[in-house]
């Protein structure tokens, strides 16, 4: 099966890859698609099926899908949430900076509490979509640790673990992230649809 990822963040099309395999997953860039995607929905959901349907519009015949994730934090009260990726608007341009930004927001905060969330959204042939949703709880580090993964990974310690998702394996990330989750959901889902279709 060949799915359109809309996305150019090759990270987050490595990763996919690797959960989705043997799927063949083709991101923005591998498809030629050179148009920018406003997002400006109000929740990861929204979000996630502005891309996916950008994608679909842009190969059609195949099977679209996005992703809008990002982290929420209890003390902010789900910031950055939606934000995530533009958290500190143009003054933080890096993962680096919007990592330190909400670490120096966060200083002498004692309720770290966080979770990862991953929302897919999927837009089939016929037009037919659907959305999934997988969290990862966990809580925020007092500073930056391990060079692993992206984002906010080198901050967040998910549940059950004293290392950050910066310091652990692509593999054990992979089994336990919020796109992992998300991901085994949204497999899940097409294959009972592919499967009803026949």
């Amino acid at each position: 099966m060949k799915l359109i990822l809309a996305t150019r963040n090759a990270h987050k099309t490595d990763e996919m890859r690797e959960i989705l395999a043997p799927w063949e997953v083709l991101s923005l860039a591998d498809i030629g698609f050179e148009g920018e995607i406003t997002e400006n929905g109000a929740t990861f959901e929204e979000n996630a099926m502005i891309k996916a349907r950008a994608a679909a519009s842009a190969a059609p015949g195949c099977v679209a899908f996005a992703d809008d994730s990002g982290i929420s934090v209890d003390a902010l009260g789900g910031a950055p949430g939606i934000f995530s990726a533009r958290y500190g608007g143009e003054l933080c341009k890096s993962d680096r900076e919007r990592t330190e930004l909400l670490l120096r927001n966060m200083r002498g905060e004692t309720n770290r509490a966080a979770k990862f969330v991953c929302c897919i959204a999927c837009v089939l042939p016929d037009g037919e979509s659907f959305t999934v949703r997988g969290e990862c709880p966990g809580t925020l580090a007092e500073e930056y640790r391990g060079e692993g993964g992206f984002g906010y990974d080198p901050i967040f310690v998910p549940e059950g673990f004293e290392r950050t998702m910066g310091e652990i394996s692509p593999e054990e990330k992979n089994m336990i992230s919020h796109r992992a989750r998300a991901l085994a959901l949204f497999r899940e889902e097409l294959a009972r649809r592919a499967e009803r279709s026949r």
